[in-house]
């Protein structure tokens, strides 16, 4: 998890976000103001989590912009955690806030290796 610690932390300064975890996932919250499901991509593959985002904004026709300062456009690739798994993935987003969801890959069973004596023993 620590590559997906530092990566979010190479992040800009205006971008809000949560890393959690239990014992079975992982959950990244990501402050996405004004985005909405049809202008969000989110992908999980080849140990990558793809974000891509942006805010549509609209003005009404009597007004126009003397400054813009409020866009959004988030377009990151973060890794997954070693333990994550991209099977099961899932995200949300409702009322600016995105949350990814990465389940762990279950632990596997010690396996057991037959030491045996070589011929000189």
């Amino acid at each position: 998890m620590s590559t997906l610690r530092e990566a979010l932390g190479d992040l800009s300064d205006d971008v809000f976000f949560d890393l959690l975890e239990s014992d079975d996932e992982y959950l990244l919250v990501l402050d996405v103001p004004g985005v909405s499901a049809e202008t969000l991509q989110v992908a999980v593959a080849g140990g990558q989590i793809e974000i891509d985002a942006s805010r549509e904004k609209s003005v009404d026709d009597d007004y126009r912009y003397v400054e813009e300062n409020r866009s959004l456009f988030l377009d990151v690739s973060l890794p997954l955690p070693d333990d994550a798994t991209e099977t099961g993935a899932s995200a949300t987003v409702e009322r600016g806030v995105l949350e990814v969801t990465l389940p762990k890959r279950e632990a596997t069973a010690e396996t057991t290796i037959d030491v045996v004596a070589g011929e000189d023993a």
